[in-house]
């Protein structure tokens, strides 16, 4: 057994990885994320394997976090975070902290190579074999604001209170255009979604010997926009061989058509004021990612192209731009738009419709969270998966109701701790 040392430095974890033949996965769980020595070479039934990324990664220690330290986060923080009534056990472990740049492709360009960023966050006691969660991040306008710099998150340090803090290693991707990426924002962009996190998954499993821990079981876990992000990753894991133990989604939208026509055609009173911004965020990642010139100029009206165009290349904060949007999604959107997405015509209902995160005979135990005063997901919306893998006779999805009073947040708080039991019982 390998002792963890006190103090990393990003020169002793920078290495090269040798050329490797891509290989497809066999079914044998996450030790098959090791058969590729370069990581986003290792598929070759993915849009990615034909290509080689740039073949090194470095992992760079930033700290730690104490279980005191996470019980502040369970308790001051928590109230501060949400008024929802919640609790969790308290802190068992201190958390030790590494940020990873590593390298990946887009699949959406060619697999041109890039580089990304995520976090590892390991439990500070013996080394041995330990649970593994990946966790996907919801929704945030910040290119900071992400897991590789989670004191700047509060989302990250609540999952890793939860579940680092009483032995479970975190690994959470930042995703394409957060952290330390030099790319634009991949805004619900499925592939590149999909991409990060396995890529930052397979760096994790060769980085884990020298952060002195065995690869255990691997979970997936995600809020809002990690929600949808950890359904598809989990298709992209099955569809590799990679076995998931269970997976856990919280207010995650498994359908992009049918919310985006719902936020667009259906508004509610309830709907979030952030959601034009967001709505903004992903009409410019589409239009980046997918290629689609002058897509968000015929998509947004005029007096609000300018500020969208800002907040999608971080010109100017979310608070700074956040008066120059319009309070409801359907005034922020042309007509010719609205009426084309309700219809399903054009590039971006077809890439909507394409960018599903349910549509596929699953072969892991899930639980889908939703809550009755939701103002981003619909409860309807949030429980898809659970009837679709009935009818095709897949892996049992569970619906949980965080309750009446569950609001976006609520939700992922009730969450944690029922996934945490979940589990546990899983081990």
């Amino acid at each position: 057994m390998q002792l963890i040392p006190t103090r990393v430095s990003r020169r002793e974890f920078l290495h090269h990885a040798a050329s490797a033949s891509t290989a497809v996965l066999a079914s044998v769980g996450f030790d098959a994320i090791a058969q590729s020595a370069t990581p986003a070479a290792a598929d070759a039934t993915s849009a990615s394997s034909g290509a080689m990324a740039p073949a090194r990664y470095s992992v760079e220690s930033i700290g730690s976090y104490t279980a005191e330290r996470m019980n502040e986060v369970l308790t001051t923080e928590l109230k501060k975070f949400s008024t929802f009534k919640i609790a969790y056990p308290a802190a068992r472990h201190g958390v030790r902290l590494y940020r990873v740049r590593y390298p990946s492709v887009i699949p959406e360009m060619n697999n041109r190579p890039t580089t990304a960023s995520g976090l590892i966050a390991v439990p500070d006691k013996a080394g041995g074999t330990l649970p593994v969660v990946s966790y996907q991040h919801g929704s945030v306008f910040g290119k900071t604001e992400v897991p590789s710099f989670p004191d700047q998150s509060t989302e990250t340090r609540l999952m890793l209170a939860v579940f680092a803090s009483q032995g479970y290693v975190v690994l959470a991707a930042d995703y394409f255009g957060k952290g330390l990426s030099p790319e634009r924002n991949a805004f619900f962009v499925k592939a590149s979604t999909q991409q990060a996190c396995l890529d930052l998954t397979r760096v994790a499993r060769s980085a884990a010997p020298d952060l002195g821990f065995g690869v255990g079981p691997l979970f997936l876990s995600g809020w809002s926009q990690g929600g949808w992000s950890t359904l598809v990753f989990l298709n992209r894991l099955e569809n590799v061989g990679i076995a998931v133990h269970a997976a856990a989604v919280a207010s995650g939208p498994p359908d992009l058509f049918a919310i985006m026509n719902r936020w667009a055609n259906a508004p509610a009173k309830i709907d979030a004021s952030y959601i034009p911004p967001l709505t903004a965020l992903m009409l410019h990642a589409f239009e980046e990612y997918y290629g689609l010139p002058g897509f968000t100029t015929s998509a947004i009206e005029p007096q609000y192209q300018s500020a969208a165009r800002e907040l999608y290349l971080n010109l100017a904060t979310f608070e700074k731009l956040e008066s120059s949007f319009p309070a409801r999604l359907p005034d922020m959107l042309q007509q010719s738009f609205k009426t084309d997405l309700a219809a399903g015509r054009g590039r971006y209902a077809e890439l909507l419709q394409e960018s599903h995160g349910y549509r596929w005979r699953a072969a892991t135990p899930m639980r889908v969270y939703y809550g009755g005063s939701d103002e981003v997901t619909p409860a309807y919306l949030a429980q898809l998966p659970v009837g679709y893998q009935q009818i095709m006779g897949g892996a049992t999805v569970t619906a949980v109701d965080a309750g009446a009073a569950a609001d976006h947040r609520g939700v992922f708080l009730y969450s944690l701790a029922d996934q945490k039991k979940w589990f546990d019982s899983l081990l």
